[in-house]
C-alpha cells in the first residue's frame, strides 16, 4: 500500500487502468500508460488500426510504430518511457520494491533470495538467475548491482543506446543537441566541437532545472493567485448578474403594470359606454312596448266603431283620425343628439408592434477588459507598413486621420485621404490583401467610429458630415448637412457627436440630424484656449479631449463644457504642431507633434510621461493616430500608415 502510494504522489499510474504503470510507454505527446492499456485501446479504434498508429487516450494523437506488419498487441514493445518517467522509477521503483527474493524464480513460484539488481530490466535477480542473465547477449552488458544483503535499494540507471544496443549513452554532443554512446561519438559526431560527458554537464543542468523549477513556482503561485481572483470574479459577476436579471424582471413588470393600467381604463371605458348603449336601447324597447299597446287598442276601438250602428260614432272616430288624435304616440325614426348609435374597438396593429418594438426595459453595457499590451510598455518594431495609394487616385495621398474596426473578424484601417477626397479602409481577409475606395464630395478630414461597423467623416468644404457603413468595404449611408466647417469629429453617446471648428473656435455637440445641441468655447473672450481645434476623441469617462495647433496644447472638456485639464508645457516637452490624438481603454492618452515626428504619451489626467515614438522609430509627420484592441498602434504618415505593436 505505501509502494502504491508514493508512486501515485510521483506520476507513476496508468490513467487507464489507474494502477501503477505495467511496463510503461511513452507516446509521441508525452503521456505515458501501461503496454497493455494502450494496446488495448488501440485495438478498440478502427482509425488507429488504419492508420497503423499507437492512439493515446487522452489527446487522441497518433504515434507510429516502428514495425506496423507485428501483430497490434506488439504494437507497444518497442515504445519506451520517457527519460523523466525512467528517473522517477529510479527514484521510486527498485526503491519501493521487495528486493528480498528473484523476481524470475517469483514467477515459478519459487522463493530464492536475490542477490543482484538488473537497473535494466528492472529485476532482483538470484544466483543461478543473474549467471544465465550475463549468457544472453541483449543483457550481458547490463547494468547489475549486488545487493548485499540489503532488501531495498536505489540504482542510477544506465540508458542504452538505440543504436548500439550494448553500450550506454555517457555523451552530449552540443552542436546536434543529443546524447550518445562512444561508438556514436566515433562514428557520427567526430567533426563536431563540442562532445562532452554528461556527467560533467549535470550541476549545470541541474543549476538551470532548479532556476526552471523556481520560475515555475513562481508561475504556479501566480496562477493560484489568478484563479483565486477568478474564482471571487465569478461569485462577484453571479451575485452582480443575478441582480441584473431582477432588475430586467422588474422593468418588465413595470411595463406590464403600465399596460395592464391601460388595459383597465380601456375596459372601464368600454363598460361605461356600453351600459349607456345598452340603457338606450332597453328604453327605446319599452317606448315601442307601450306604443304597441296603443296601437291595439286604437285598433280595437275603431273595430267597435265599425260594428255599431251609431252613426254619429262613426263619424266621431273619422273626425278623430282627421285630426291625428288616434296615432298621437308613435314614435319617430328621428335619434336624438348623442344617442349611441354603435361600440367599436379601432385597434393600430401596426402602431402597437411598433410601440412594442420601440419598448425600452434598458439596455446590456459590456466593458471588455483590454489585452494586456495596451498597458502602453515598450514600443515594439514597425510591425507593418499599409500603402494607401490605390486605383484611382489622383494626387500623392495626403492622410488626415484613422480609425480601426474589427468587421465579421477581420481587423480594418480606415483613413481619410485629404488630397484624394476619399475614404479608404484596408484588411487582410483569407490570407489576402484587400482595400475599398469612396469618393467624396471634398477633402475629408476627421474620422470617428460610430455603432454597428459605422464611421462618420467630416467633410469642411461642403459643410457635410458623412456616414459610411464599413463591410470592410466601404458604402455611403448618408450625409449630414451643417451650418459649419467642422474639421475635427468625434463620437459621444448616447447618439451624439463632438465636431471642432476654427471659425469661430468652437467644440459644437450635435445630434445625428446636425442640430447643434451646445456649443463650447472655453476662456474669455480676449483669451479664448481653443485656435484651431483640428482633432477630437473620447476619453473612457466620455470627455473630450481637443489637439490644438493654434494654442499648441491637449484640452480636456467635459460634454457640459466644463476643463478638466491643459496640457500645455514648455521646454522639451513643449508641442510645436499638435495633430492626431486619441484615448486607450487604460485611460492614457497619444498625441502627435508633426513637426518635431514624435508621439506623445500622457496620463488620463493630462500629465507628461514619455516621448512614445520618435524620428528613429521611422516616425515622420505624423498626423493621426488611432490603437486597437489587439496591442496595435496606427499612426498616419501623408501617404503610408504605419503599423506598431504596444509591448
Amino acid at each position: 500500500m505505501a509502494t502504491s502510494q508514493k508512486l501515485t504522489e510521483h506520476f507513476l499510474t496508468c490513467t487507464i487502468c489507474t494502477e501503477v504503470f505495467d511496463k510503461p510507454c511513452t507516446l509521441v505527446c508525452n503521456h505515458t500508460f501501461c503496454r497493455k492499456c494502450v494496446v488495448s485501446y488501440t485495438k478498440s479504434r478502427p482509425e488507429a488500426i488504419s492508420a497503423k498508429s499507437l492512439l493515446c487516450p487522452f489527446c487522441s494523437k497518433m504515434t507510429k510504430v516502428s514495425a506496423p506488419e507485428r501483430p497490434v498487441e506488439e504494437w507497444a514493445d518497442d515504445v519506451k518511457p520517457s527519460f523523466v518517467i525512467h528517473g522517477l522509477l529510479d527514484s521510486f521503483g527498485p526503491g519501493s520494491k521487495d528486493t528480498t527474493y528473484c523476481s524470475y524464480c517469483k514467477e515459478e513460484g519459487e522463493t530464492t533470495p536475490a542477490t543482484s539488481w538488473c537497473s535494466v530490466c528492472d529485476d532482483a535477480l538470484c544466483e543461478r538467475c543473474i549467471r544465465m542473465h550475463k549468457r544472453i547477449p541483449s543483457s550481458r552488458h547490463h547494468d547489475v548491482v549486488d545487493l548485499s544483503g540489503e532488501t531495498k535499494v536505489k540504482v542510477k540507471r544506465k540508458v542504452m543506446c538505440n543504436v548500439h544496443k550494448d553500450e550506454n549513452i555517457k555523451y552530449i554532443c552540443k552542436d546536434c543537441k543529443t546524447a550518445v554512446c562512444q561508438t556514436c561519438c566515433t562514428i557520427h559526431h567526430r567533426k563536431c566541437d563540442l562532445v562532452v560527458e554528461i556527467e560533467s554537464e549535470i550541476p549545470a543542468m541541474k543549476t538551470e532545472l532548479r532556476r526552471n523549477k523556481e520560475d515555475l513556482l513562481k508561475k504556479h503561485d501566480e496562477m493560484k493567485t489568478h484563479v483565486r481572483k477568478q474564482n471571487s470574479k465569478v461569485d462577484g459577476a453571479l451575485t452582480h448578474y443575478s441582480q441584473i436579471e431582477s432588475n430586467i424582471k422588474s422593468s418588465s413588470l413595470k411595463a406590464i403594470e403600465v399596460i395592464k393600467v391601460k388595459e383597465r381604463k380601456l375596459l372601464a371605458e368600454l363598460k361605461k359606454m356600453s351600459d349607456r348603449h345598452i340603457a338606450e336601447l332597453k328604453a327605446d324597447i319599452k317606448s315601442g312596448e307601450m306604443s304597441v299597446q296603443v296601437y291595439q287598442l286604437q285598433a280595437e276601438l275603431i273595430d267597435q266603431t265599425l260594428q255599431s250602428e251609431c252613426d254619429m260614432g262613426v263619424y266621431e272616430m273619422y273626425q278623430g283620425c282627421e285630426a291625428g288624435d288616434v296615432e298621437a304616440v308613435e314614435v319617430t325614426d328621428v335619434k336624438e343628439k348623442g344617442r349611441i348609435a354603435r361600440i367599436m374597438f379601432r385597434q393600430d396593429t401596426d402602431k402597437l408592434s411598433r410601440a412594442l418594438d420601440d419598448l425600452q426595459l434598458g439596455e446590456i453595457d459590456v466593458l471588455y477588459e483590454e489585452l494586456d499590451d495596451l498597458q502602453l510598455g515598450e514600443i515594439g518594431d514597425v510591425q507593418d507598413t499599409i500603402n494607401v495609394k490605390v486605383a484611382g487616385d489622383v494626387l500623392r495621398p495626403n492622410l488626415i486621420d484613422a480609425t480601426v474596426l474589427l468587421v465579421n473578424g477581420t481587423d480594418t484601417v480606415i483613413v481619410t485621404d485629404n488630397n484624394n477626397n476619399s475614404v479608404k479602409s484596408f484588411y487582410t481577409r483569407n490570407k489576402k490583401q484587400g482595400h475599398s475606395r469612396l469618393s467624396l464630395s471634398g477633402p475629408p478630414w476627421g474620422i470617428t467610429t460610430l455603432k454597428d461597423n459605422q464611421v462618420a467623416v467630416t467633410v469642411a468644404i461642403t459643410r457635410q458630415i458623412v456616414i459610411v457603413q464599413v463591410n470592410p468595404d466601404l458604402v455611403l449611408l448618408s450625409a449630414i448637412t451643417t451650418r459649419k466647417q467642422y474639421m475635427g469629429i468625434t463620437s459621444l453617446k448616447p447618439l451624439t457627436l463632438a465636431a471642432s471648428s476654427s471659425s469661430p473656435p468652437c467644440v459644437d455637440i450635435l445630434d445625428m440630424a446636425g442640430h447643434v445641441l451646445r456649443s463650447i468655447s472655453p476662456g474669455q473672450p480676449s483669451r479664448y484656449i481653443l485656435e484651431y481645434p483640428f482633432f477630437l476623441c473620447t476619453t473612457r469617462t466620455g470627455n473630450i479631449l481637443v489637439s490644438d495647433r493654434g494654442s499648441k496644447c491637449v484640452v480636456c472638456l467635459t460634454p457640459e463644457g466644463d476643463v478638466v485639464f491643459t496640457y500645455s508645457p514648455t521646454g522639451d516637452t513643449e508641442m510645436e504642431h499638435p495633430r492626431g490624438i486619441t484615448s486607450t481603454s487604460t485611460g492614457d492618452i497619444l498625441v502627435t507633434d508633426l513637426n518635431l515626428h514624435r508621439v506623445l504619451h500622457l496620463t488620463e489626467s493630462g500629465q507628461f510621461v514619455r516621448k512614445i515614438l520618435t524620428s528613429q522609430a521611422g516616425v515622420q509627420f505624423p498626423l493621426g493616430v488611432c490603437v486597437d484592441g489587439r496591442g496595435r498602434m496606427y499612426v498616419c504618415m501623408s501617404d503610408s500608415v504605419k503599423v506598431f505593436t504596444l509591448n
